[in-house]
């Protein structure tokens, strides 16, 4: 009798077991987080490319002819503007020369215009004439050329700019051709981006776009693309010019947006679940009960992703998805 009594009462905890996994389950709705969906026929895609910010023009600045150098006027972190004196050689030799050119050059004019009298009256012949005007021009030539020597002691600033660097002092005898400082614009600056291929025809030659720096915004404009990337991968080299100056070698990160035409509509990440054959789920709730919706992801960013499938607009998308709820569970809106 006692076995008899201990079957039946394991019988009976079964059977109101089972018809409590029947029970449809429910749970407080205000313990889960409900969006609305809204359906959109595009979506904007946000990219981030790093480049490096380079000045407009770098150049190593020299001497053309060789000499000792007088002077050093400038040193590195130095501001300096287009055609100022940054440095001379030793000019002792070349203006003692310069001032035996100008003296042979106003007797041969003067005797040049000399000839030119006396040939009026006759009293020369046209080869006087023509040697004399052929010593004047070589004079002519001597000066204009030890004018030249004398400017090139002296070497200017190409263009407003930054000294950058500093290579010789005082003293030194250089060849021509020796670097003596380098040079930066100041009043410019690019960054250089390499772009995948696939975002080449996105962009437009002249347009504007925004730049972070330092967690700063600033505005750059498309000046060329390169044929081939630095690196030589499936990639362009894209070139920004910026329209003030930037710390030259710092990195400045392009914030490419382009619209994609395509049906969805945006959730967050956290809602989904991944399904079969490359599928996606989400649940939704529909009189207040909790129903699977198959989802295909089209973009997803850093929290949300952009996707299609059976959800309609105004479906009330759980958020948490799977880690909060089931299919056909009711949600108790009391």
């Amino acid at each position: 009798m006692k076995s008899k009594f201990i079957y039946k009462n394991n019988l009976r905890m079964l059977v109101i077991g089972a018809l409590i996994l029947l029970q449809p389950q429910f749970i407080a709705a205000q313990s889960v987080e409900i969006l609305d969906a809204k359906l959109q026929k595009s979506f904007f895609i946000n990219k981030e490319f790093p480049g490096i910010l380079h000045p407009s023009q770098q150049s190593k600045i020299s001497f053309q002819i060789p000499g000792r150098v007088a002077s050093v006027n400038v040193d590195i972190g130095d501001v300096v503007t287009q055609n100022q004196i940054l440095a001379k050689l030793d000019d002792s030799e070349i203006s003692a020369q310069l001032k035996q050119a100008k003296a042979r050059f106003n007797l041969s004019k003067q005797i040049l215009k000399r000839i030119k009298d006396l040939k009026i009256d006759g009293h020369v012949s046209d080869q006087q004439l023509d040697e004399a005007n052929s010593e004047f021009l070589t004079a002519q030539s001597q000066l204009e050329y030890f004018q030249v020597k004398l400017d090139q002691t002296k070497l200017e600033a190409p263009y407003d700019g930054l000294i950058q660097g500093r290579f010789l002092d005082p003293g030194s005898v250089i060849n021509g051709g020796a670097q003596i400082l380098e040079i930066i614009d100041s009043r410019f600056v690019e960054a250089h981006v390499t772009l995948p291929m696939e975002y080449i025809s996105k962009v437009e030659l002249g347009q504007i776009f925004k730049f972070k720096v330092s967690n700063k915004i600033y505005d750059a404009i498309l000046k060329r693309i390169a044929p081939m990337s630095s690196s030589g991968s499936n990639s362009k080299l894209a070139i920004f010019q910026f329209d003030k100056f930037i710390t030259p070698g710092v990195v400045a990160k392009l914030q490419l947006q382009f619209e994609e035409q395509a049906a969805g509509v945006w959730v967050p990440l956290k809602s989904l679940s991944q399904s079969d054959q490359g599928l996606w789920s989400l649940y939704t709730l529909k009189s207040n009960v909790v129903t699977k919706d198959l989802v295909e992801i089209i973009y997803f960013d850093d929290n949300y992703a952009y996707v299609n499938g059976t959800i309609s607009n105004g479906d009330k998308i759980i958020l948490g998805g799977a880690s909060k709820v089931v299919q056909g569970m009711v949600l108790d809106s009391k």
